[in-house]
C-alpha cells in the first residue's frame, strides 16, 4: 500500500476525533444494538469466506470482544477493526493484545478504530486500493452498511458478513419473492449473492431474539452498467417504495410519455423485475423523448 495513499494508524492506535470530522469518529456509546458473537467455530467459518484474491486489505465491521477478529489474523491480510463501542475498544487495545501474544507476533498488521462505519472516510485508510468488508454487523445498521459498500463498490471485491436472517436473505433473494426488494436488485447488479449458513441465537451475548444469517457478495468482473447508473439507482428505489403498486404508478414522477408507459413493462411489479429488466427499464427511461 502506497505512503501516498494510505493514512496509516499505527498498530494499536485510534483515532480520538471528535464526532464531525472526516474520519467519523464518534464518542462511543454502550452496544448500540450489537450482539457479541462467542463461538470460534462460527467465527473461523466467517473469517474463511473471504478468498483474499488480489487484495490483503481487509475491514472488520463490529469486532466486539475479537472472536471474528483473532481467526482474521491467522490468515495473511492487514485487518483494521473497527467499533464504536467503547468498551470493545479499550479490550482489544489491552485485553486482546496480551491474551493472544502468539497470534499477534506472527501477523502484527492490525489498526483498532473507535470510529463510526458510516461516516468513516475509508480513503484515509486505503486510498484507491482494493479492501474487503467482513463482520458482525449490529442488525440496526446492516442495510446502511451494504449502502456504503455499494458507493464504493470499485474497491470492494468481496463483501461477507453477519446479519439478521431475513435480510441476508432478502439480499440474496431472487425476483418473485416479496421479500426481492432495493438491497437485492442494487447488490446483484454489482455482486454474485450467497447465502452461506444460518446462525442460531445461542451463539452470542446477548442472545437476539432472531436468528442470523452469514452470506458473502463477490463482486462480478464487469461492474459497469450498459445504463446511468445514477438514474437506475434512483428507478429501483422509486420502483420500490410503492412496491404494491405497478411500475406505471410508482414510476409517474418522471412524467413519462404516454408511448413508453404503454410498454408492457409498465404492467408489472418491481418484485417481478430482474436486474437486467430494471436496466432496460433505465435506458427505456433515458432515452423517452418527453
Amino acid at each position: 500500500m502506497s505512503k501516498k495513499n494510505k493514512k496509516k494508524l499505527a498498530p494499536g492506535k485510534f483515532s480520538k476525533t471528535k464526532s464531525g470530522n472526516t474520519d467519523g469518529s464518534v464518542k462511543a456509546k454502550k452496544h448500540l444494538g450489537q450482539h457479541f458473537l462467542k463461538d470460534e467455530t462460527i467465527a473461523k467459518k466467517i473469517a474463511d469466506t473471504l478468498s483474499l484474491n488480489g487484495y490483503q486489505n481487509v475491514i472488520e465491521i463490529g469486532p466486539g470482544m475479537g472472536v471474528l477478529t483473532k481467526h482474521l489474523l491467522q490468515r495473511n491480510l492487514d485487518l483494521v477493526a473497527m467499533d464504536l463501542d467503547e468498551e470493545s475498544i479499550v479490550y482489544l487495545n489491552h485485553s486482546f493484545r496480551l491474551e493472544h501474544p502468539a497470534i499477534l507476533e506472527k501477523n502484527n498488521r492490525l489498526n483498532i478504530i473507535e470510529a463510526d462505519f458510516l461516516k468513516f472516510n475509508l480513503k484515509q485508510l486505503y486510498g484507491d486500493e482494493q479492501f474487503a468488508i467482513t463482520g458482525n454487523f449490529p442488525y440496526n445498521i446492516s442495510s446502511q452498511i451494504v449502502f456504503k459498500m455499494l458507493e464504493m463498490r470499485q474497491q470492494v471485491p468481496e463483501f461477507s458478513g453477519m446479519f439478521q436472517k431475513e435480510v441476508a436473505q432478502r439480499i440474496c433473494e431472487k425476483p418473485g419473492s416479496k421479500t426481492y426488494g432495493i438491497l437485492s436488485v442494487l447488490a446483484q447488479a454489482f455482486y454474485d449473492a450467497e447465502y452461506l449458513f444460518t446462525v442460531p441465537p445461542n451463539v452470542f451475548d446477548p442472545p437476539p431474539k432472531v436468528q442470523s444469517g452469514v452470506l458473502r457478495l463477490t463482486r462480478k468482473k464487469d461492474i459497469k452498467l450498459p445504463c446511468d447508473e445514477h438514474l437506475f439507482f434512483k428507478v429501483v428505489k422509486l420502483a420500490f417504495n410503492q412496491r404494491r403498486k405497478t411500475i406505471r404508478n410508482s414510476l409517474k414522477t418522471f412524467n413519462l410519455s404516454q408511448n413508453l408507459k404503454e410498454d408492457t413493462i409498465f404492467d408489472r411489479r418491481p418484485e417481478q423485475l430482474s436486474v437486467a429488466d430494471f436496466v432496460g427499464l433505465t435506458q427505456k427511461i433515458a432515452n423517452d423523448p418527453v
